[in-house]
């Protein structure tokens, strides 16, 4: 896709005056310019943001409690501090669905932090520590490397945040890197599953926002992004919530040339973080995230095999360009 600029239209407008008989001639014409403003919206690196996630996935698993937990929640400050952003550590001791004390950080990325008018990007940067959908019974539980799930959403936003930082969008942008959404209670769990047993991190961002008071126009979470061979549908809660939404990213990726990803067709429901800060902080938000009502999750979802060998750059190519198309557009 070319990279688009500014254009001017012009219209000329040629106004002649007819001839009579016995009379002169005369010709009069004005000239009248329109124009129309085109955003110059910034190329999305496939590259660098398949580096971030290669960067991540190289720490290890980031299951909370951890050190490599701790490492790569530096990383991804660091990074967004690198690029500009005002960055916020949000620090909470989360109980898991078993009790486990949970030390959790979620990480906020802020551009022009002044501005009222906002956009919230979403993405959860811990990984499972349990491969409880792995085919081999002998691997439920190992933690998993999830370079999709996890890893591949924060990328696409680091590269994101490096391009904001280049070129600022018309509105306040939050990049938010939510901790404990996949501590949820595994497969193998004789006791009961609750809903809310996912999702930790942003339960608590919704209930205790970075600002006080803090509200956004509309948010976005990425989920699983980098997945090969990946198809989005409108994901069900996303529909429930936020159709506007939603019918405004899927025209963007169509505009921009990824209609045959981005599917104009409603998928499952998912129980993700979009879901709680739907309900709790009350921000449209919708979920990108590949969600087939007949295929499902991606094969490697909570594997061993979620990692670097089936990352395709093509899938983050098309949801960040498609998600950098719709911020740069709002006015």
């Amino acid at each position: 896709m070319k990279k688009k600029s500014m254009i001017v239209l012009t219209s000329a407008f040629v106004l002649l005056s007819a001839f009579s008989c016995g009379g002169g001639g005369k010709a009069t014409g004005t000239n009248e310019q329109s124009e129309k403003v085109v955003v110059n919206v910034p190329q999305f690196d496939a590259d660098s943001a398949y580096l971030y996630v290669k960067n991540q996935v190289d720490f290890g698993p980031r299951v909370p409690n951890t050190k490599e937990h701790v490492a790569c929640g530096n990383y991804l400050a660091g990074k967004l501090e690198a690029f500009g952003a005002k960055v916020t550590n949000q620090y909470a001791d989360l109980i898991a669905y078993d009790g486990t004390l949970l030390k959790a950080r979620n990480i906020i990325g802020s551009y022009k932090p002044e501005s009222k008018k906002r956009i919230a990007l979403f993405a959860h940067w811990d990984t499972r520590p349990w491969a409880d959908n792995d085919a081999d019974e002998k691997n439920h539980h190992t933690p998993i490397l999830g370079a999709n799930d996890g890893a591949s959403g924060v990328g696409a936003l680091l590269e994101i945040a490096r391009l904001v930082n280049q070129q600022q969008p018309e509105l306040g942008i939050d990049i938010i890197f939510l901790d404990a959404e996949d501590y949820g209670t595994p497969q193998f769990y004789e006791g009961k599953h609750k809903e809310e047993a996912w999702c930790l991190g942003s339960q608590y961002w919704s209930r205790n926002p970075h600002v006080q008071g803090y509200n956004a126009r509309f948010g976005i979470l990425l989920d699983m992004v980098g997945g090969e061979n990946s198809v989005f549908l409108k994901e069900g809660y996303s529909e429930e919530f936020a159709p506007d939404i939603n019918k405004k990213v899927w025209k963007a990726a169509k505009k921009a040339g990824y209609g045959k990803t981005f599917i104009d067709e409603r998928g499952d429901t998912i129980t993700d973080d979009h879901l709680f800060i739907n309900r709790l902080a009350r921000i449209k938000t919708i979920d990108i995230i590949p969600n087939d009502p007949e295929t499902g999750f991606p094969p490697t979802w909570h594997t061993i095999h979620d990692n670097m060998d089936h990352i395709d750059k093509n899938t983050l190519k098309a949801v960040g360009q498609t998600v950098l198309e719709v911020i740069y557009n709002e006015k």
